[in-house]
């Protein structure tokens, strides 16, 4: 097979779509865990948040490749199978237990917010030694198990934890302890990681660069094509750290140097991409999701200009509070922001927007549907469209003509 050196700006978007899962149609059975581990397997990481203005976001992004699922059934794949953990990855993530050896240097390097209370207690050393013996001799905890402490009084803007949560998190940025579950209310149970991680992986040493090397690879396959930023961003390295890497899996024949159309910085092609000649399917992204949480790239692909206005004041935001880009085949054609109005039954579109130059009516016809389905999976009884944002209208119609008879 001939090397690629030059892709037009349309493969692209295909080759980082099919590295996504996105050149798949969602199943038509029901939803197991073989799936589940496709997916995850495809992304490398699953990045946690737990917002719950519509259900959060890492739930998204399964049902943004498979469609409806049982989210109770994912949670005990992930933390019953022992194949997945919880590490600092993109930021706190789901990943594979072999990630571990491959994230040791971010756990040596892990530095505590400069926020954290444990750091102002008298003789913090003592208390931090003290938190790692209750889980040696007692099992794995919750920060409720443990026993309560006073802290520095909060100043405006800290953050609602306690001292004894600020503990446990502070082990697990550096490795002493890791995560066993999650409790309903999104808890984490910590224990230590000889009893979550195989021995396999808990053992295996590797210098930083062998670390990062495999890393950018990970980073590769699951981008598909990418920029030194882009691959250096999926796992928060730095590009300085990153480039002797990328140079060495060209070497290798891991990586191939490409050109694509209209991207002013050069390309790297995985050998494991897919050149699909199309995509098809429509999807909903999380906010949070790979293909659109590095914004430069989400332009360079799509020409979609992406900010998440949680942290924006309200008569600052263009979009709305919680928005999501929607997806029709190889462009994102629409964004709309949702919010899962549990008290009513109602999942509630704040705003709709069309992106320019798509045709409305088949992208409000596309989305009606996925917003019915989605509102279904969600448990809601209904779709509600208020009339704000340039594509309100026509989606608010296109809803009402989906609404079951």
């Amino acid at each position: 097979m001939t090397r690629r050196v030059k892709i037009s700006a349309a493969e692209a978007r295909r080759i980082a779509l099919a590295a996504q899962g996105f050149d798949r149609d969602r199943p038509d059975c029901s939803v197991d865990s073989r799936h589940f581990r496709r997916v995850l397997d495809t992304l490398g990481l699953l990045q946690l948040d737990f917002v719950n203005v519509l259900l959060p976001a890492h739930y998204l992004m399964i049902w943004s490749r498979l469609g409806p699922y049982d989210r109770q059934r994912f949670d005990r794949f992930i933390y019953d199978s022992g194949g997945f953990t919880e590490q600092w990855a993109h930021e706190a993530s789901i990943v594979p237990v072999a990630a571990w050896p491959l994230l040791a240097h971010r756990r040596a390097a892990w530095q505590p917010s400069k926020r954290n209370p444990v750091l102002k207690l008298p003789n913090r050393h003592r208390y931090l030694e003290s938190v790692l013996e209750q889980v040696r001799s007692d099992g794995a905890v919750c920060a409720n198990d443990l026993p309560p402490v006073s802290g520095p009084r909060r100043k405006p803007g800290d953050w609602h934890r306690s001292v004894p949560r600020w503990a446990l998190e502070f082990h697990f940025g550096r490795g002493d302890l890791t995560v066993a579950d999650r409790k309903p209310n999104f808890q984490r149970i910590y224990d230590l990681p000889e009893r979550v991680i195989p021995k396999t992986h808990l053992r295996q040493k590797l210098s930083d660069d062998d670390a990062r090397r495999c890393l950018l690879k990970l980073a590769a396959k699951s981008f598909g094509v990418a920029t030194l930023h882009d691959l250096a961003d999926y796992y928060r390295m730095s590009p300085r750290d990153a480039e002797p890497r990328l140079a060495e899996l060209i070497e290798a024949g891991e990586l191939t140097s490409v050109a694509v159309e209209s991207w002013k910085e050069p390309a790297f092609l995985s050998a494991q991409a897919r050149f699909p000649r199309q995509i098809g399917g429509a999807s909903l992204l999380s906010p949070f999701d790979p293909m659109v949480w590095f914004r430069p790239r989400a332009h360079r692909l799509f020409d979609f200009h992406y900010r998440i206005e949680i942290y924006v004041p309200e008569r600052q935001r263009k979009y709305g509070y919680y928005v999501l880009p929607f997806r029709m085949g190889d462009q994102i054609v629409a964004r709309v922001d949702l919010k899962a109005d549990r008290k009513s039954g109602k999942l509630l579109v704040q705003h709709a927007h069309l992106e320019d130059g798509c045709e409305p009516l088949p992208c409000a016809a596309s989305l009606a549907v996925e917003l019915r389905a989605l509102s279904d999976w969600l448990g809601l009884e209904d779709v509600h469209v208020r009339r704000r944002g340039d594509f309100a209208k026509l989606l608010r119609r296109q809803v009402c003509q989906t609404q079951p008879v």
